[in-house]
């Protein structure tokens, strides 16, 4: 299996790399049953991040052909104003870039999963791919979200079948074990979280069982 880990100008540098070193680490203990990789929608380039200005190495471009996991991440900056280095003008950005159709394509192929770690499903609510899906972001965010036309859920990962999001920038780790065990099972994952000494927070929000009254 492989993921993919979109990376895009002004990425948040740990809303890509807690999933990525999490899923790296579960493929090298499952013998090399999932492999991860860096790419942007240009291809192989440098990548400058925020809020340090890193440059991360995209190694390839996004290829839906060979991907069975995309992972999306958001950006940081200001959350008010439209100036260059805001998130919404970072994030309008890189849909700009034509990603937002490489996404939709993710979204609709059989068998590929998409997920967001923090502002990442905001990128998808932008790019109007997030129409009547379940879905979560950081708790700033989440009246923006559901203006996108999501039906936000307050939880720490929402598992809506083929998307998985994640909400504020540390969940990123929550949501690289939840992949983990979604994909290559409970023991790889119990695997990493004994590795990192780190636990999952948060029941996983899915769709199922009896629904939750309001108190």
């Amino acid at each position: 299996m492989l993921a993919q880990i979109v990376l895009f100008d002004g990425f948040d540098l740990l809303d890509a790399l807690a999933p990525y070193e999490v899923l790296w680490a579960g493929g090298d203990i499952a013998g090399g049953a999932l492999q991860v990789e860096l790419v942007s929608f240009e291809g192989a380039r440098e990548v400058p991040s925020t809020p340090t200005g890193m440059l991360v190495k995209a190694t390839g471009r996004i290829d839906l052909e060979r991907a069975d996991l995309l992972i999306l991440p958001g950006a940081a900056g200001s959350l008010g104003g439209s100036g260059p280095g805001s998130i919404p003008a970072l994030l309008a950005n890189a849909v700009g870039t034509g990603l937002s159709d490489v996404l939709e394509q993710a979204l609709a192929k059989p068998g590929l999963t998409v997920g967001t770690v923090c502002g990442g499903s905001m990128l998808l609510g932008m790019a109007g791919l997030l129409k009547g899906r379940r879905a979560t972001t950081n708790h700033a965010a989440l009246e923006a979200l559901k203006d996108t036309g999501a039906d936000v859920i307050a939880a720490r990962i929402v598992d809506d079948g083929n998307l998985v999001t994640a909400a504020g920038v540390t969940s990123g780790l929550d949501l690289g074990v939840y992949l983990l065990e979604r994909m290559v099972g409970p023991r790889v994952a119990h695997g990493v979280e004994a590795l990192f000494q780190f636990e999952r927070r948060g029941t996983v929000w899915r769709a199922q069982g009896h629904e939750a009254l309001a108190w």
